[in-house]
C-alpha cells in the first residue's frame, strides 16, 4: 500500500510498484485464462475485448474503491491533501500490488480465488455485453414470440458460502426448456437459457407448443428457490 510518495518521505522506504508490476500480471493471466475456460465461443478478438474492459484502470479503481483500498493507502502528505486516496489511478495500481502480495504469500491458486472473487461479475457482463451474449435476453425474446410467456428459472446451489456452485433450469409455459451450471447464479441462468434458446432456434416446427408437455427431463436435486426473469 506504499505509494512513492509516502516513500520519498520515508528516508527510501521501498514503494509499491514492484508488487503492482507483478500483480499486473498475474491479473491478466488469472483474467485470460478464466475467459478462455468460460467462453469456449467467443474468438480471440472479442475476448481481447472483454480481458481489456476487466483488466482497465476505471474497472480496477471501482473495485478498489468498494474494498476501502483508499483508507489503506500510504500517501505522502501532498498527494494525501490533493485526493490521492480516490485517484482511480492510484486505486487500481494499488490492487494490483495487493494480487501481487497474494501472489507472493499464497501462490496462483490463492491469486486466482481473489480476483475472480473480486471481477467474476464484471467478466459476465462483459461477457455478455457487445462483445458476447447476453442469452437470457435472446430466451425472453423468442419466448415472448413463440409462447407469449416469460422464462421462469429455478436455481439450486451447493457448497459453502465462499465455493458455492450453482445449477440453473428455465422453463418456458410450464415446460423445461433446458438447465446450465455456473459458479454464480447468473452464470448458470445464461447457461440454461442459451441452451433453451438455441433449442427453440434450432426447432423446424413454427407452431406454438401445448403447455405442460415435456420435452427432456433432466431432473435435479437439493432445495431450489425459484426467481423470475431478472435480467
Amino acid at each position: 500500500m506504499a505509494h512513492r510518495s509516502w516513500c520519498a518521505e520515508a528516508d527510501g522506504q521501498p514503494s509499491n510498484e514492484r508488487l503492482e508490476f507483478l500483480g499486473d500480471a498475474v491479473l491478466g493471466l488469472v483474467v485470460t485464462a478464466h475467459i478462455y475456460a468460460e467462453y469456449p465461443d467467443l474468438p480471440e478478438g472479442e475476448l481481447a475485448k472483454v480481458r481489456a474492459s476487466v483488466v482497465s484502470a476505471p474497472a480496477l479503481s471501482e473495485v478498489a474503491g468498494a474494498l476501502g483500498v483508499g483508507d489503506a493507502l500510504q500517501l505522502g502528505k501532498g498527494e494525501d491533501s490533493s485526493g490521492g486516496r480516490s485517484k482511480p489511478s492510484l486505486l487500481a495500481d494499488a490492487l494490483e500490488a495487493l494480487i501481487g502480495a497474494v501472489y507472493l504469500d499464497g501462490g496462483m491458486e490463492a491469486a486466482s480465488r481473489l480476483v475472480l472473487t473480486l471481477l467474476a461479475d464484471r467478466i459476465e457482463d462483459a461477457a455478455a455485453g457487445p462483445g458476447g451474449e447476453d442469452y437470457k435476453t435472446r430466451l425472453q425474446e423468442l419466448s415472448s414470440q413463440r409462447f407469449d410467456q416469460l422464462p421462469v428459472y429455478t436455481v439450486s446451489d451447493t457448497g459453502p458460502d465462499h465455493a458455492k456452485h450453482f445449477r440453473a433450469t428455465v422453463s418456458i409455459a410450464g415446460v423445461e426448456r433446458g438447465q446450465g451450471e455456473g459458479r454464480s447464479k447468473k452464470q448458470a441462468e445464461q447457461a440454461a437459457a442459451q441452451l433453451a434458446s438455441q433449442t427453440l432456434e434450432c426447432s423446424t416446427s413454427g407452431r406454438q407448443e401445448t403447455p405442460g408437455r415435456q420435452e427432456s427431463q433432466n431432473g435435479g436435486g437439493g432445495a431450489t428457490r425459484r426467481d423470475g426473469d431478472d435480467a
